[in-house]
């Protein structure tokens, strides 16, 4: 795997720093969890993850923090700016001891600025990045599309991209160094094409009345005959004239045009209630119409084209993506067994009477099999 060899430290924090390191694991890094508790109800991307408990508060967890980090490649944590320099856990001193550490820190506000040391969650940093005012249908207010943008597009996932660039670069330079991933600043990149495009015709009104932002009635989703839904995404004149065709709409119904919206809005609601979305699924099945069944995601894996390509497989009874995207060959992977702590006990180089000691007083705890 194509991180195989490359050890993660993780300091568990909200939904955005486990998924940064679910996709460090799930390319073979092997990411150890530092948490307040064993089992985290909050955490459910740590599979494949190994994990401690430390009362980072207590010098002595301090200290087995500090050890963890000189033997790691990468360091994760999605503190508010200041939390780990008063755990005597900052860049200062970590990468002083290990020169070649990549410490990625991962905020909503990023280290510095007049917002840096301020609360949020998704929704406001979505705000604050420009973004979530373009997204919502006309004469509504602006909707989030729940969590997705800011805490995993703009926040882990750019977070991934820059401890890789940043390990690819230590390549060179044999150096770490830190990485101050903002979700404000990584869902505006994210949105880069939002941003950049506005000059183009399809944009030019207000939010929800554009091209492709659900003010085109041949660019949107339709309820079915059984109460399910069908994404149309018909752009291009050639599959705007299959999709009339195949849903029986009249020869002058044009895509622009006054009227034709509003007309086109009512006939495509019409049509599509009238039949199943596994009807029109099948209608359009073997035609380039740009028009698609909207699958549940319990139901997601069952699809005959996921299953082809193996694109989800199951953790705890529920579908779960498999990494994406796929390499031809080192491809990441789904955690499949259990990861042996056994390991992680070597690395923090405590003898028997030490491990007792810390365990008694409640500064580490390990999970059962790793205390034997």
């Amino acid at each position: 795997m194509p991180l195989k060899g490359i050890k993660v430290l993780e300091f568990v924090g909200l939904a955005p720093g486990p998924l940064c390191g679910k996709i460090l694991t799930d390319f073979g890094a092997t990411v150890t969890r530092i948490d307040k508790v064993l089992e985290n109800p909050m955490d459910v991307l740590q599979q494949g993850k190994r994990t401690i408990s430390l009362d980072l508060k207590n010098p002595r967890g301090q200290q087995l923090a500090r050890r963890l980090a000189t033997k790691c490649d990468v360091l994760i944590e999605g503190f508010r700016p200041g939390v780990m320099e008063k755990l005597n856990l900052g860049p200062a001193e970590l990468c002083k001891e290990n020169p070649r550490l990549i410490y990625a820190r991962l905020t909503g506000f990023g280290q510095h600025g007049r917002l840096a040391p301020r609360a949020g969650h998704d929704i406001n940093y979505a705000a604050i990045s420009g973004v979530l005012s373009m997204l919502g249908r006309s004469h509504e207010k602006p909707t989030a599309p729940i969590n997705i943008l800011t805490d995993f597009a703009g926040g882990s996932v750019m977070c991934a991209l820059g401890i890789f660039v940043a390990l690819l670069e230590r390549y060179k330079s044999e150096r770490g160094q830190v990485v101050d991933a903002s979700m404000v600043e990584g869902a505006a990149y994210v949105a880069s094409w939002l941003f950049t495009s506005r000059s183009m015709p399809i944009w030019g009104q207000d939010r929800g009345r554009n091209l492709i932002d659900g003010g085109a009635y041949f660019y949107d989703t339709y309820e079915t005959k059984d109460g399910l839904y069908m994404s149309v995404g018909a752009l291009e004149p050639q599959f705007f004239e299959v999709l009339k065709q195949r849903l029986e709409l009249p020869e002058d119904l044009n895509q622009f045009g006054e009227g034709h919206q509003e007309r086109g809005k009512r006939l495509l609601t019409e049509a599509f209630l009238s039949k199943t979305q596994a009807e029109w699924s099948q209608i359009f099945e073997d035609v380039d119409a740009c028009v698609y069944p909207v699958l549940d995601y319990r139901e997601v894996h069952k699809h005959d084209h996921n299953k082809e390509r193996e694109s989800f497989g199951i953790i705890q009874d529920m579908p779960a993506p498999c990494p994406a995207p796929r390499l031809s060959r080192t491809p990441g992977k789904l955690p499949e067994k259990p990861v042996k702590q056994i390991e992680l006990i070597d690395e923090l180089e405590l003898n028997p009477q030490e491990l007792k000691d810390l365990l008694e007083a409640g500064v580490l705890e390990l999970p059962e099999k790793s205390k034997l």
